[in-house]
């Protein structure tokens, strides 16, 4: 996925990123803030490493639905989610490493596929004792 470099007016409602799959970033700042401005080389030099992720750059603001249910304070804020739960946050980054540390903290995509396998093949808590197939 292409990093974004513009601050979106129209975000996903909250609904809609708790129905997100998978790794996504949530970047709230805005357009104008010097701060955000100041943080996108380092944002971006991250995302080098990790363009398989989603990246959502939210405009962010008194009034908006999103930004207040993940409690964002200062801008940049960086949200790393996976399966639409948080799992990290970046509040400000003045190194690519504090960008890079959130990134570290999602699932890495062959553990989560073996999770899920392990998870379809799980033995019942309750074996049936009439069914020959049960452990």
């Amino acid at each position: 996925m292409p990093l974004k470099t513009t601050y979106i007016e129209a975000a996903p409602t909250p609904e809609d990123v708790a129905a997100m799959r998978g790794p996504v970033v949530l970047e709230f700042g805005t357009n104008w803030c010097g701060f955000c401005q100041a943080a996108q080389p380092l944002i971006a030099q991250a995302f080098d490493r990790y363009s398989h992720v989603e990246h959502f750059k939210v405009e962010d603001g008194p009034g908006r639905r999103l930004g207040r249910s993940f409690r964002v304070k200062l801008w940049p804020t960086l949200i790393f989610l996976y399966d639409g739960k948080e799992v990290a946050r970046t509040v400000r980054p003045v190194d690519a490493s504090d960008v890079e540390d959130g990134f570290a903290s999602l699932p890495h995509p062959q553990v989560v596929q073996v999770e899920r396998a392990a998870a379809e093949k799980a033995i019942p808590a309750d074996p049936d004792p009439d069914d020959p197939a049960s452990p």
